[in-house]
């Protein structure tokens, strides 16, 4: 399939899935940890706030299935496990940048809509 032939809006199309992938939280805030450079799974625990150990080793696993994250092993005792963006990951972070700061800088005009919501 070319990429004209692929739509999300189609409920069979494994783009739907890449969408679901990084649109996910969890999958955003992994990604721009390791914007920063390759990190050990404790580095990543520990600036990935409320992330569970199952949820953020489901979504390593995922995105280093997707081509987007490396997982490279050091043969040390103990073992050293380092993951790291891939040239494809990257390209997603040109992306998700300007989606992180649209949602910082719009955050007070979305709590005010919420006040206003829910005052309702």
């Amino acid at each position: 399939m070319s990429a004209l032939e692929y739509s999300p809006y189609a409920a069979d199309c494994p783009s739907r899935q890449l969408l679901d992938r990084i649109g996910d939280r969890w999958s955003v805030l992994t990604i721009g940890v390791l914007a920063d450079g390759p990190a050990r799974y404790s580095a990543v625990a520990a600036r990935v706030q409320g992330v569970s150990q199952k949820m953020l080793t489901q979504t390593l696993r995922a995105l280093e299935r997707d081509g987007m994250v490396t997982r490279t092993v050091f043969p040390e005792i103990p073992p050293h496990v380092e993951y790291e963006l891939t040239d494809l990951g990257r390209s997603l972070r040109t992306v998700l940048v300007p989606l992180e700061d649209w949602a910082t800088s719009h955050m007070p005009d979305v709590a005010e809509a919420r006040e206003g919501y829910d005052a309702r």
